[in-house]
């Protein structure tokens, strides 16, 4: 069990959208020896959902879940435009994400499971529906609604039981709302996956500028490909942006050059 909890990680993910908040990649340049210090600051933060090293350590890549306009003014707008090893600071707006949100479909994990185990995750279907990122009708979250949600923030496998004990409710009524906050898109179970263990040491975030009237196509394309793991189209300079996992840096090289770029 040790083995598998460095692998692994199970955790329910808010989704602001469904709250009515845009969601926000941001990158960061800061000063030499600074990067762990921010990037751990970062990671603690409830309404940061990710963060990435890259640029041989210093840039970081992060993506925020602010629940609230307050929440991500203060964190976009203040706090780390104060931070004096911030060198540089870009915000990027998810306008449309094309690929990403249920970690075990990626498509490299195809075979790793067999179609019993895959039959025992539940919920067949695509991986992900393309939808707008922000709902026109948002969802009003009760204090039940908050409690099930930090426990599953915690805990993504906590059971009904442990949902129903926080939420002080019965699991019965915890299941409905559950399902309810699930097929509203308020939540999704994140299965974060250490993916050096399956052999992919070289990971790239992709920036990537193409015509405007290509960035859907583009963004679909990505999705499709087994090396990615996340893609969606961006505000600002670059307009798409995507992570890629490979075996190494060669064959990030032939998927870059081979593939990207035609």
């Amino acid at each position: 069990m040790a083995r598998i909890r460095q692998v692994i990680r199970v955790a329910g993910v808010v989704n602001p959208g469904a709250l009515g908040q845009s969601r926000w990649l941001v990158r960061l340049r800061c000063r030499p020896g600074s990067v762990s210090a921010i990037a751990d600051a970062l990671a603690k933060r409830d309404d940061v959902n990710w963060v990435a090293l890259s640029a041989a350590g210093y840039e970081i890549t992060c993506a925020t879940q602010s629940r609230t306009r307050e929440q991500r003014e203060d964190l976009l707008g203040k706090r780390l435009p104060r931070t004096a090893a911030v060198l540089d600071i870009n915000a990027f707006a998810v306008l449309r994400q094309f690929m990403g949100g249920r970690g075990r479909y990626w498509a490299a994990l195809h075979g790793v499971l067999s179609p019993e185990q895959e039959a025992m995750l539940g919920r067949e279907g695509p991986p992900f529906t393309e939808a707008p990122v922000v709902a026109r009708d948002p969802v009003h979250l009760t204090a039940d609604d908050e409690e099930i949600l930090g426990s599953l923030a915690a805990d993504g496998r906590a059971s009904l039981v442990d949902l129903a004990a926080a939420a002080d409710s019965t699991p019965g009524r915890v299941s409905r709302r559950l399902h309810a906050l699930l097929e509203r898109r308020v939540v999704h179970l994140d299965v974060e996956i250490a993916v050096a263990a399956l052999g992919h040491h070289t990971r790239a975030n992709l920036w990537l500028r193409v015509h405007p009237s290509a960035v859907k196509s583009v963004g679909r394309t990505l999705a499709q490909q087994p090396e990615i793991a996340f893609a969606a189209a961006v505000s600002g300079t670059y307009n798409i942006h995507a992570v890629a996992h490979c075996r190494d840096l060669d064959e990030m090289f032939e998927f870059t050059t081979d593939r990207i770029g035609p």
